[in-house]
Protein backbone atom coordinates (compact mmCIF):
# COMPACT_ATOMS: atom_id res chain seq x y z
CA UNK A 1 0.00 0.00 0.00
CA UNK A 2 1.58 3.37 -0.84
CA UNK A 3 1.21 6.28 1.48
CA UNK A 4 -0.94 7.89 -1.13
CA UNK A 5 -3.37 5.42 -1.13
CA UNK A 6 -3.34 5.09 3.08
CA UNK A 7 -3.54 9.04 2.67
CA UNK A 8 -7.27 8.42 0.56
CA UNK A 9 -8.24 5.55 3.24
CA UNK A 10 -7.66 8.04 6.49
CA UNK A 11 -9.52 11.05 4.50
CA UNK A 12 -12.26 8.96 3.66
CA UNK A 13 -12.66 7.53 7.59
CA UNK A 14 -12.52 11.13 8.44
CA UNK A 15 -15.06 12.25 6.17
CA UNK A 16 -17.22 9.85 6.41
CA UNK A 17 -16.73 9.71 10.19
CA UNK A 18 -16.02 6.17 10.37
CA UNK A 19 -14.89 4.91 14.26
CA UNK A 20 -13.13 1.95 13.17
CA UNK A 21 -12.09 -0.26 9.81
CA UNK A 22 -9.98 -3.49 9.27
CA UNK A 23 -8.60 -4.00 5.91
CA UNK A 24 -6.71 -7.18 5.24
CA UNK A 25 -4.81 -8.71 1.80
CA UNK A 26 -2.23 -11.29 1.72
CA UNK A 27 0.38 -8.83 2.04
CA UNK A 28 -0.69 -6.87 5.01
CA UNK A 29 -3.50 -6.17 7.65
CA UNK A 30 -4.38 -2.51 8.51
CA UNK A 31 -6.75 -1.36 11.70
CA UNK A 32 -7.55 1.36 11.88
CA UNK A 33 -10.03 2.94 15.28
CA UNK A 34 -10.26 6.26 16.09
CA UNK A 35 -7.66 7.43 18.86
CA UNK A 36 -5.38 4.40 17.51
CA UNK A 37 -3.87 2.82 14.43
CA UNK A 38 -2.19 -0.94 14.52
CA UNK A 39 -0.35 -1.65 11.57
CA UNK A 40 0.84 -5.39 11.16
CA UNK A 41 2.51 -7.89 8.36
CA UNK A 42 0.45 -11.37 7.80
CA UNK A 43 1.16 -13.74 10.79
CA UNK A 44 4.00 -15.82 9.21
CA UNK A 45 5.83 -12.36 8.63
CA UNK A 46 8.61 -10.90 10.85
CA UNK A 47 7.97 -7.42 10.66
CA UNK A 48 6.25 -6.66 14.01
CA UNK A 49 3.54 -4.63 14.81
CA UNK A 50 3.49 -0.79 14.49
CA UNK A 51 1.58 1.41 17.19
CA UNK A 52 0.98 4.43 16.55
CA UNK A 53 -0.16 6.79 19.94
CA UNK A 54 -3.49 8.37 19.48
CA UNK A 55 -3.65 11.24 17.68
CA UNK A 56 -3.99 14.61 20.11
CA UNK A 57 -4.00 18.64 18.73
CA UNK A 58 -2.96 20.61 20.72
CA UNK A 59 -3.60 24.15 19.69
CA UNK A 60 -0.76 26.40 18.66
CA UNK A 61 -0.46 30.41 20.09
CA UNK A 62 -1.81 33.01 17.74
CA UNK A 63 -0.13 35.60 16.84
CA UNK A 64 -1.54 38.90 17.98
CA UNK A 65 -4.54 40.53 16.10
CA UNK A 66 -5.44 37.30 14.77
CA UNK A 67 -8.17 36.46 17.09
CA UNK A 68 -11.79 36.20 15.63
CA UNK A 69 -15.03 35.55 17.96
CA UNK A 70 -16.38 32.49 17.17
CA UNK A 71 -19.37 32.60 15.22
CA UNK A 72 -22.43 30.27 14.96
CA UNK A 73 -23.52 28.95 11.97
CA UNK A 74 -26.80 30.17 12.33
CA UNK A 75 -25.46 33.45 12.15
CA UNK A 76 -23.14 32.49 9.23
CA UNK A 77 -25.85 31.24 7.10
CA UNK A 78 -27.86 34.33 8.17
CA UNK A 79 -24.94 36.88 7.65
CA UNK A 80 -24.61 34.41 3.63
CA UNK A 81 -28.65 35.24 2.79
CA UNK A 82 -28.32 38.82 3.50
CA UNK A 83 -25.09 39.52 1.37
CA UNK A 84 -25.39 36.53 -1.26
CA UNK A 85 -21.96 35.67 0.16
CA UNK A 86 -20.64 32.27 -1.18
CA UNK A 87 -19.77 29.69 1.54
CA UNK A 88 -16.37 27.74 1.73
CA UNK A 89 -16.84 25.04 4.27
CA UNK A 90 -14.84 22.39 5.26
CA UNK A 91 -14.05 19.35 3.22
CA UNK A 92 -12.93 17.18 6.27
CA UNK A 93 -12.72 16.90 10.31
CA UNK A 94 -9.34 18.43 11.36
CA UNK A 95 -7.58 21.28 12.79
CA UNK A 96 -7.59 24.40 11.22
CA UNK A 97 -4.73 26.83 10.50
CA UNK A 98 -4.38 30.33 9.00
CA UNK A 99 -0.59 29.62 7.79
CA UNK A 100 1.79 27.48 6.37
CA UNK A 101 3.69 27.87 9.58
CA UNK A 102 3.15 29.22 12.99
CA UNK A 103 5.84 32.22 11.75
CA UNK A 104 4.39 32.64 8.55
CA UNK A 105 1.73 35.19 7.65
CA UNK A 106 -1.36 34.01 7.05
CA UNK A 107 -3.03 33.03 3.83
CA UNK A 108 -5.79 35.43 3.08
CA UNK A 109 -7.15 37.87 5.70
CA UNK A 110 -10.94 39.81 5.78
CA UNK A 111 -10.78 41.88 2.99
CA UNK A 112 -8.52 40.18 0.47
CA UNK A 113 -9.28 39.28 -2.74
CA UNK A 114 -9.10 35.98 -3.96
CA UNK A 115 -9.02 33.56 -6.89
CA UNK A 116 -10.57 30.10 -8.10
CA UNK A 117 -8.22 27.76 -6.77
CA UNK A 118 -6.17 30.48 -4.34
CA UNK A 119 -5.09 28.36 -0.64
CA UNK A 120 -6.93 29.62 1.96
CA UNK A 121 -6.28 27.86 4.96
CA UNK A 122 -4.77 24.54 5.88
CA UNK A 123 -6.80 21.69 7.64
CA UNK A 124 -4.58 19.18 9.62
CA UNK A 125 -6.03 15.37 10.23
CA UNK A 126 -3.97 12.84 11.23
CA UNK A 127 -1.01 14.07 10.84
CA UNK A 128 -1.63 15.37 6.73
CA UNK A 129 -1.65 18.96 5.69
CA UNK A 130 -4.76 19.67 3.00
CA UNK A 131 -4.52 22.92 1.76
CA UNK A 132 -7.89 23.85 1.21
CA UNK A 133 -8.72 25.86 -1.70
CA UNK A 134 -11.49 28.20 -2.96
CA UNK A 135 -13.89 27.27 -5.50
CA UNK A 136 -14.83 30.99 -6.90
CA UNK A 137 -13.51 34.71 -6.96
CA UNK A 138 -13.92 37.30 -5.01
CA UNK A 139 -13.25 39.23 -1.65
CA UNK A 140 -13.11 37.33 1.65
CA UNK A 141 -15.37 38.85 3.79
CA UNK A 142 -15.53 37.07 7.15
CA UNK A 143 -13.46 34.22 8.50
CA UNK A 144 -15.42 32.10 10.99
CA UNK A 145 -12.76 30.14 12.47
CA UNK A 146 -10.32 30.61 14.66
CA UNK A 147 -6.26 29.89 13.99
CA UNK A 148 -5.65 26.08 15.48
CA UNK A 149 -9.15 25.79 16.07
CA UNK A 150 -10.53 22.08 15.80
CA UNK A 151 -13.26 21.95 12.45
CA UNK A 152 -15.97 19.69 11.77
CA UNK A 153 -16.97 18.49 8.46
CA UNK A 154 -19.52 21.08 6.59
CA UNK A 155 -18.53 23.63 9.34
CA UNK A 156 -18.56 27.05 7.15
CA UNK A 157 -15.16 28.64 7.35
CA UNK A 158 -15.17 31.52 5.12
CA UNK A 159 -17.41 33.90 3.43
CA UNK A 160 -16.63 35.13 0.05
CA UNK A 161 -18.32 38.20 -2.16
CA UNK A 162 -18.12 37.01 -5.38
CA UNK A 163 -18.80 40.51 -6.97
Amino acid sequence: MTSKELKQILQALIEYQVSELSLETPDYKLSVKRGQVLLAQAPDSKIPVVHAPAVQITPQAQPAGQNHPPVSAETAQAAAEKEKLEEVRAPIVGTFFRSPSPEAEAFVKEGDRVEKGQVLCIIEAMKLMNEIESEFSGTIRKILVQNAEPVEYGQVLFLIDPS
